[in-house]
């Protein structure tokens, strides 16, 4: 079956006129997009100035971009995908297939997709400073790393991501955002703000995040909606372990968020797919002008996209970068970890001391404690450029308690 296979239409306020000509527009489409496998790792274009050029076999692709500058809003076509996975790492591949391969300067896109419980942290981040990934691994919600910048968000399927795609020149966060903001308001009169940090904000609470890609030819703005989003998995997800990080990675910003159903309990997630789809649409390609529907019938539609090999080759090797060990974890920044620990003397009483951990592409390259007369004291452990995570470091911590200070040179060599 065709990858762009048709219309999935959604929720309510949408007529019978519309969907007729939504219905029209997609059987006019062409059956079947033929695109050359190119199979290109992570790090070989994530930086801002990403050249993005990969041969393409088909007619929205081969044709050139180096006119785009003349090109007018009513040549650019529009057409809103609906990812079928709720795979986070799928999600992200096929966000990152588009980002490399497609040719936006006729057709601008917007992809809508949603994730099974995920934490998501920025291309630059700590995730150790984000969350606490073993509890995560406890609970099975993945931790997964995007391609763009940002702070870290939790995901599950009462949030709703929406991704613009368009060529560098025409990158327009505002324009984006205030998609989102009138889809609101026309589908459920909900007032909604955008804020200096380009937060979607109702009441000062953050109902939407945002980040973005800036590549050459093309880029990409994406944020999230909180529709009815488990609070209390995301509170509980995004909270680190007790211990003093020393990291220079993007920090998040922590703000106080609220679900748009506690705002109006008929929001749900299908029909603001819906709305959001409409209204992107409808809306001129480069300016904040309202078409209607005859600007909506203008468009090429909604169209499910199912992101397997067969229709985007190359994906399957994208998941699997984006869901390896070296990417999500051994990307991590360069760190240190400080925990106090008391140690057993031989009085029965207890002298604090601090163990360090330092760690580098994600191993612990150094672990040791810092007496209390400031001497350093090397630990030698099994551990030693294994993995670090919070289990490790309460495994050397729990360790290190059964050890008297007055033999504690010693003693810890044998750890």
């Amino acid at each position: 079956m065709n990858a762009l296979m048709g219309v999935k239409l959604m929720g309510g306020g949408v007529s019978g006129c519309q969907l007729r000509a939504m219905l029209r527009m997609v059987t006019a489409m062409p059956q079947r997009h033929q695109f050359s496998s190119s199979s290109v790792s992570l790090s070989s274009t994530t930086s801002n100035d990403d050249n993005g050029n990969h041969s393409i076999d088909n007619e929205t692709t081969r044709k050139s971009i180096g006119n785009s500058d003349t090109i007018s809003s009513a040549d650019i076509k529009k057409s809103v995908f609906i990812s079928q996975s709720y795979d986070i790492f799928t999600n992200l591949a096929l966000e990152d297939w588009l980002y490399r391969h497609f040719d936006f300067s006729r057709h601008h896109v917007l992809l809508l997709w949603a994730n099974d419980p995920c934490v998501v942290i920025g291309r630059h981040q700590n995730p150790f400073t984000e969350a606490n990934v073993s509890k995560l691994v406890d609970k099975g919600i993945t931790l997964a790393r995007r391609n763009s910048g940002g702070g870290a968000v939790y995901h599950d399927r009462g949030n709703l991501n929406c991704t613009f795609f368009t060529p560098r020149e025409r990158y327009n966060r505002k324009y984006n955002l205030n998609i989102l903001t009138r889809a609101l308001f026309r589908e459920w009169a909900i007032k909604a703000e955008i804020n200096k940090r380009d937060d979607i904000v109702i009441n000062d609470k953050k109902i939407s995040g945002t980040a973005a890609k800036l590549g050459h030819p093309n880029a990409y703005h994406h944020c999230t909606l909180l529709v009815s989003a488990n609070k209390l998995h995301l509170g509980e997800s995004l909270v680190k372990e007790d211990a003093n990080y020393i990291s220079k990675a993007t920090a998040s910003v922590r703000s106080p968020i609220k679900n748009l159903v506690d705002v109006n309990r008929t929001v749900n997630v299908p029909q603001l797919l819906s709305a959001v789809g409409y209204e992107f649409l409808r809306t001129s390609a480069t300016e904040l002008e309202d078409g209607g529907s005859t600007q909506t019938m203008k468009q090429r539609g909604f169209q499910l996209v199912n992101p397997t090999e067969k229709w985007f080759p190359g994906i399957n090797a994208l998941r699997e970068e984006f869901s390896s060990w070296d990417w999500v974890l051994g990307k991590t920044p360069k760190f240190s970890v400080e925990k106090e620990l008391a140690l057993k003397a031989d009085n029965d009483k207890q002298l604090k001391m601090k163990l360090i951990v330092e760690v580098d592409k994600g191993l612990m390259t150094d672990i040791g404690i810092e007496m209390p007369s400031g001497e350093r004291v090397p630990v030698v452990s099994q551990l030693q450029n294994k993995p670090y995570n919070e289990k490790n470091l309460n495994g050397i911590i729990s360790a290190l308690k059964l050890v008297s200070t007055d033999n504690v040179k010693q003693a810890i060599n044998g750890l």
